[in-house]
């Protein structure tokens, strides 16, 4: 083969295999984005029980709605049909406190677990900034329509009246469903669920921070945990 037709082959054999490299990568990308947004059901990772990985469970001894379920599980119940209805991320103001436009933000997920639950979380917030305004120093003026639903006013609330569990993940007995978890500086919460990744910790039960999704998934390790909750009842 003469030389310059040989060079010619080369170098369509090297932009051939480097317009490959770059659609592979695009590929991934877009794989990799569509999984983030849970459009890839078939590639969700697999979940575990606590029976499954031999962790024993801790259970509400109560039932504050009295519909045969524990508070736990009737959090996680609640919230799990909160997401059927696809809920989108958006943080505004509402009149009376409660989104009653098909959206919310991390903190909505809260109150609707408590809400399955039998507990009137936004009742029980509002009671106590006015019981211990001092102990709620961001609160100027207590306003009923959003402090229930601010990271800050939480993690206040439950450090006051839940327990407060080890922030550290090498013990995943500590972590059981329907704790309450705090990233950052008051910058997140979320609900664990009872699924698991296969090192034992629960999958995180929230919405946004990053994604605008209401979602379940393996999201506790990646983040920076500040504050872990247990509500007593």
């Amino acid at each position: 083969m003469p030389k310059r037709t040989r060079d010619r082959s080369a170098g369509g054999s090297r932009r051939g295999a480097l317009c490959a490299a770059v659609a592979a990568a695009l590929l991934l990308a877009a794989l990799f984005l569509l999984y983030r947004r849970g459009l890839l059901p078939f590639l969700e990772p697999p979940y575990y029980t606590a029976g499954q990985l031999g962790i024993k469970e801790v259970h509400s001894t109560l039932d504050c709605d009295g519909d045969g379920v524990e508070d736990y599980a009737d959090m996680i119940l609640g919230i799990r049909a909160y997401f059927e209805t696809g809920p989108h991320y958006k943080s505004a103001y509402y009149a009376g406190g409660y989104p009653d436009d098909g959206c919310g933000v991390c903190t909505d997920v809260v109150w609707h677990g408590f809400e399955a639950a039998g507990y009137d979380l936004k009742s029980l917030v509002d009671e106590d900034i006015a019981a211990a305004p001092d102990a709620y120093t961001h609160i100027s003026h207590p306003d009923p329509n959003i402090d229930f639903r601010r990271v800050r006013t939480l993690n206040i609330f439950f450090a006051r009246h839940a327990l407060a569990l080890t922030t550290d993940l090498d013990d995943p007995e500590q972590w059981q469903a329907g704790d309450i978890v705090i990233f950052g500086t008051s910058e997140h919460i979320g609900i664990c669920s009872d699924r698991r990744d296969r090192r034992g910790i629960p999958l995180l039960l929230h919405h946004g921070n990053p994604v605008d999704e209401a979602v379940e998934r393996d999201d506790i390790p990646g983040k920076t945990v500040t504050a872990h909750y247990r509500w007593p009842g």
